[in-house]
């Protein structure tokens, strides 16, 4: 039987063990900053590295929160917590998540994620149809009277590449794919009781685009570290400093996005102000069906 490559295992038990001992403390009163450089320092020291920014967002934001530099966020003592955490081993990415309901009053919100996550990795099986898996996401979350975000999908995971291709939609995607012996899929329903969901102003995760372009000054000097130190892979504004040998590098930053030599991710929020609930498994197919590699103790 095909099985998962050893470093996705690892990367797998790392990030399910990074976490469960972050869900711990997320506390009232914590701050945003502390938990998502405990979560990236927590990666490193277990023998993986991360594979994109912890993104911690709170309430009505979606995903891709992370904190920027001097963040002075904290964690409220009401509403949903999303703790995502993405480890990679040698480009072996493993990628999870789940919301903690601070007072109790959500639990119809985060229930619904967690169920619909496990239903979607049921039906995992080699040769069904993503747009099943999608529309069954919808289906449990729908029950729970709620809407599933379809904005944002679940996605393939390649090495090095976060987003490898096939999405797992999060509602009615036709001619999504097919499950596929040895695909890697991160699987991530997405609930509220809102309408819908939008990007905001606020950009603090960037990416290589890879192209070869040359700069010059400051600007290229940062092109070529970026490339050198995170490939293709995702990082944080706050791991590159605002300075750097006593260089403000926000300017150059803006030219490699003015120049489309990076792009950024904007914070995502739902339009009304309404809590989303986030949960997230990395799984690998087998002639057997899914083996979850992020699964926690």
């Amino acid at each position: 039987m095909i099985g998962p490559h050893p470093s996705s295992i690892k990367a797998g038990k790392i990030a399910a063990r990074v976490l469960d001992e972050v869900r711990r403390e997320v506390k009232p009163g914590a701050k945003v900053y502390t938990l998502c450089t405990m979560a990236e320092k927590k990666i490193i020291d277990y023998g993986g590295r991360p594979a994109f920014p912890t993104c911690i967002s709170i309430n009505d934001v979606v995903a891709h929160y992370t904190s920027p530099p001097g963040d002075r966020s904290i964690i409220p003592d009401w509403g949903v917590v999303k703790v995502d955490v993405g480890v990679h081993i040698d480009g072996h990415i493993a990628d999870t998540a789940l919301t903690v309901d601070m007072d109790g009053s959500l639990e119809g919100l985060t229930a619904a994620t967690d169920d619909a996550l496990q239903e979607a990795i049921e039906l995992m099986q080699p040769g069904t149809s993503l747009s099943v898996v999608g529309r069954q996401i919808e289906r449990v979350i729908r029950a729970y009277g709620l809407r599933a975000i379809e904005d944002i999908c679940g996605h393939e995971l390649r090495r090095y590449k976060l987003h490898g291709g096939k999405k797992v939609p999060n509602g009615k995607l036709r001619n999504a794919g097919t499950v596929e012996v040895g695909d890697y899929y991160a699987i991530e329903p997405y609930a509220t009781s809102g309408g819908g969901v939008g990007d905001t102003d606020n950009v603090y995760v960037f990416t290589n685009i890879g192209t070869d372009r040359q700069l010059e000054g400051v600007a290229e000097k940062l092109r070529v570290h970026l490339r050198e130190k995170y490939g293709p892979l995702p990082f944080a504004l706050r791991w590159i400093g605002t300075k750097q040998d006593g260089v403000d590098v926000l300017e150059p930053l803006r030219e490699l996005l003015k120049n489309r030599i990076v792009r950024g991710s904007a914070v995502v929020a739902e339009k009304n102000g309404r809590p989303v609930a986030q949960s997230e498994h990395t799984v690998f197919i087998t002639e057997n069906g899914p083996i979850v590699l992020t699964k926690r103790d």
